[in-house]
């Protein structure tokens, strides 16, 4: 059973930096995509970046430039980044694990709160 944990959350100044790190068990097969969504309060979740495999990274227009997706396949781990954090930036975020196959499998972790705050 394929288990997603993310980490790193917590309170930061605005202006500073913080890494997500998401920590996938169980074992994926060989073609995966893991990705970083977020979601106030009231609202949808929405997708923050992706990443394959393979190293080939995508990212919401909105924080192209501010967030950097990263892996370590050694460890099972996909990080996110995120420099120049404002309070419009306070959300739960969420790791996304599709397990690619016939049928994908898809996987949420129970998401790390980030809260930019003075």
């Amino acid at each position: 059973q394929v288990q997603v944990v993310e980490s790193g959350g917590g309170t930061v100044q605005p202006g500073e930096s913080r890494r997500l790190s998401c920590v996938v068990s169980g074992g994926l097969r060989e073609l995966w995509v893991m990705g970083w969504y977020r979601q106030p309060p009231g609202a949808q979740r929405g997708f923050v970046a992706a990443i394959t495999n393979v190293g080939q990274t995508n990212y919401a227009r909105a924080v192209e430039g501010r967030c950097t997706i990263s892996r370590d396949s050694a460890k099972n781990t996909v990080y996110l980044q995120m420099n120049a954090l404002k309070a419009e930036h306070t959300t739960g975020y969420y790791c996304k694990v599709v397990d690619c196959g016939a049928p994908d499998d898809t996987f949420w972790g129970q998401g790390s709160q980030v809260t930019v705050s003075s």
